[in-house]
């Protein structure tokens, strides 16, 4: 089972008791602002959405991880690398994602888990590219892969929701 740690947080495969905070978490429509076309989520969903990742896990040994606070053990949402489908003009492609909830925002987490990430991802998984899209206007996630290095690749609008989006690449260096 793959397991990443940073000095506050522990990236790890999810369990049942994540469903609750992780609906909750995309419940909120702060959170979910960005997402897709801002719509949030119930549990249902959530737990359709947890039982997607773990199957993308086993069918392609990447996925999203649940990201939980080490200090106080509670989740704060997830981070890690699925394929961006949404959007076909740029695949082939691995995609890097997070989205943590309200209370765990501006202390820097979301850059600790998406550093991990990436390490895993080059490193582990041996990518020579990997992909972030955000919707633009989304400053928080602006600033994310400005801090992982990410240059800014292209812009281009959402197929499904006409929402104008941002496209960033980090390619290995050889």
């Amino acid at each position: 089972m793959t397991c990443l740690r940073t000095p506050r947080l522990t990236l790890r495969r999810w369990r049942e008791d994540d469903i609750a905070p992780m609906a909750a978490i995309n419940a909120d429509p702060e959170v979910m602002r960005w997402i897709g076309d801002g719509s949030v989520c119930d549990r249902r969903q959530t737990e359709d959405r947890i039982a997607s990742w773990e199957r993308e896990w086993e069918e392609r040994g990447v996925g999203l991880f649940a990201v939980e606070c080490r200090h106080s053990r509670r989740l704060a949402g997830f981070a890690g690398l699925s394929e961006p489908a949404f959007l076909p003009e740029i695949l082939p492609a691995v995609e890097i994602g997070w989205r943590l909830g309200r209370p765990f925002w501006g202390q820097g987490l979301a850059t600790e888990a998406a550093r991990a990430v990436l390490d895993f991802a080059l490193r582990d998984r041996g990518l020579a590219r990997v992909v972030s899209v955000h919707a633009v206007g989304n400053t928080a996630a602006e600033g994310v892969v400005r801090k992982l290095g990410m240059r800014r690749e292209r812009e281009t609008t959402h197929p499904a929701y006409g929402v104008p989006l941002r496209v960033h690449v980090l390619e290995a260096r050889s």
